[in-house]
């Protein structure tokens, strides 16, 4: 591990500048020629310091791919290229990298100045719960201590580092003067709050100012809002930047007495509730079509809330001329719905074909009654419509290139009200995280207004008809989803007890729930898993989503007693 610098004369301000940016994981050329770039502006705005987030050089996180000695080697080599850029003076760097040291990987963070790699702080505390996994691939840390940067003495304790004590209280007791924490911290409903309070739960220990800088953008199923700030050693938030865009920000620092203080700037308003929601669905749909290097999507139009919604999403994450949505009618299909379909994608602007299903299903029909012995029309050839849906979704995405968008939510998701091979088939469900009544919230939300940085148009982009009719999946006659479900608020509530909370059967139903009913959904919850396996990645919103949040095992015999 590299020396420290010797010590540098002590000075009473500092300009440091906050680099929000979005990486690309295993991207290592590419997030360095970014971090140049935003070192030669910071440079021009006259910083001392740019400081970047948790594992930005490699995007964060990596999972396994961190064990690859060539990939810790590339990481390696472009942060000392890196480092070499310091040599002709400008602002020093704090950067994240993997850091391999013998038979270990680290979590680290390198100081750059003075044409080196000055010294190198590594992650102490590596969380090991819901979407994180670091202690699979990581070894943890001594607890830090401060570096000197250029009279100034930093801490830098790394994301978890903050979320409880010991880090931050051994960075003070050895004497540093403010803390710089770099964050991967990942985008789910009400987050930004709880960064607020840990953030200041180690300024009342430590006495400490804080500057905390996160990474923004989509990385398969998590996404990162950036809206990195800083807070006083008084706790008073002196900046806020934005969310959900790449930004640069410059703050400044003067010493009163034994003490740092940023001087307050005026502060970015942070998007809350439905917004923050409909842009973490739009920010993580994006990025997994740029990143991946789709020239568009594709899906299916029914004329229900869903694909309406995702054909939304789809158009302000990429352009209404990148997104492809097709009806696929059948025998059971309604007027009703196939108006709806047009006037949704007429209203947001996109190419919209119809192409009938019935010679696909008609023959799949007739090739499965060749064995099935004249038994009674049913599930078995409803689900054919779907998976004939499926296959021709696929075949536009084989034939032209664009990725299919599967557009199932959580409440379908979460019960097996889906179809394998069928309406499950897709690249990426921006909206598999979101409940069905929060679906509704986030169509109505986006018919009053268009986000920051959405490319769709003003104004109504989601028929009023399609907000008020009742969801059916049309593969009967006068289907509806309420002939086998609970009503959405009930379902929706029963279901956030069983996922998020996981609340005794006994506390739900003393929220008012039939007892018959609450046990039903936990079976179809349970029964669903294999299918819940084999579903498409989508945008993590809860607190606890299906994948990286949630693992049972498929095979499960337990059911709560009542």
């Amino acid at each position: 591990m590299p020396n420290e610098i010797k010590v540098s004369p002590k000075r009473d301000s500092l300009r440091l500048a906050l680099a929000q940016l979005n990486p690309v994981v295993g991207d290592i050329d590419g997030n360095l020629k970014k971090a140049r770039a935003a070192r030669a502006e910071a440079s021009a705005k006259g910083a001392d310091l740019i400081a970047f987030t948790e594992l930005y050089l490699t995007g964060y996180p990596i999972e396994d791919l961190v064990l690859k000695p060539a990939f810790q080697q590339a990481a390696r080599e472009a942060c000392e290229a890196f480092a070499r850029d310091t040599s002709g003076g400008g602002p020093a760097v704090l950067i994240g990298l993997p850091w391999a040291e013998g038979p270990f990987v680290y979590n680290a963070v390198a100081y750059l100045d003075r044409g080196r790699i000055e010294a190198v702080r590594l992650k102490y505390n590596l969380p090991n719960y819901g979407v994180f996994d670091e202690k699979r691939v990581f070894a943890p840390g001594p607890l830090p201590e401060p570096i000197d940067v250029r009279g100034v003495s930093l801490g830098v304790p790394v994301c978890e580092d903050i979320w409880s004590e010991e880090a931050c209280r051994a960075l003070a007791k050895a004497g540093a003067g403010l803390l710089i924490v770099p964050n991967g911290s990942p985008y789910w409903m009400d987050k930004q709050g709880q960064r607020y309070s840990i953030a200041q739960a180690r300024i009342a220990e430590t006495g400490l100012p804080l500057a905390y800088v996160n990474q923004v953008g989509g990385q398969d199923e998590l996404v990162f809002d950036g809206a990195s700030f800083v807070l006083n050693a008084d706790g008073i938030l002196a900046v806020q930047m934005p969310a959900w865009e790449e930004a640069l920000g410059v703050t400044e620092w003067r010493k009163d007495g034994k003490r740092w203080r940023c001087l307050p700037q005026p502060l970015a308003e942070i998007e809350q509730g439905d917004a923050a929601n409909y842009l973490a669905c739009v920010t993580g749909l994006r990025d997994y079509v740029e990143k991946n290097g789709f020239p568009g999507v594709v899906l299916g139009l029914s004329g229900g809330i869903d694909s309406a919604l995702c054909v939304a999403m789809a158009v302000d994450a990429l352009d209404a001329k990148r997104v492809h949505g097709v009806m696929l009618p059948y025998l059971y299909t309604s007027n009703e719905s196939l108006n709806d379909a047009a006037q949704t994608a007429e209203a947001l602007g996109i190419r919209y074909d119809i192409m009938p299903i019935s010679p696909a299903v008609e023959g799949l029909t007739k090739s499965l009654a060749t064995i099935s012995d004249g038994g009674d029309s049913g599930t078995a050839e409803e689900n054919l419509q779907s998976r004939a849906r499926g296959t021709l979704l696929m075949g536009l995405s084989n034939k032209f290139g664009p990725m299919v968008i599967t557009t199932g939510n959580k409440s379908e998701v979460s019960v097996g009200y889906a179809t394998l091979y069928g309406d499950m088939n897709g690249g990426f469900n921006p909206i598999k995280d979101l409940y069905k009544t929060q679906v509704y919230a986030l169509a109505r939300y986006r018919n009053r207004e268009r986000p920051k940085g959405c490319l769709g148009p003003t104004g109504r982009v989601i028929p009023e008809n399609v907000l008020t009719k009742a969801p059916t999946a049309e593969l009967k006659h006068n289907q509806r989803d309420q002939d086998t479900l609970p009503p959405y608020d009930v379902l929706d509530d029963i279901l956030n007890c069983l996922v998020e909370l996981e609340l005794p059967l006994a506390e739900i139903v003393a929220r008012g729930h039939a007892a018959e009913v609450v046990k039903k959904v936990e079976r179809m919850l349970y029964l669903a898993e294999y299918k819940r396996r084999q579903a498409a990645p989508g945008v993590k919103i809860t607190a606890k989503n299906f994948g990286r949040d949630r693992r049972y095992p498929i095979t499960n015999k337990f059911r709560e007693k009542l």
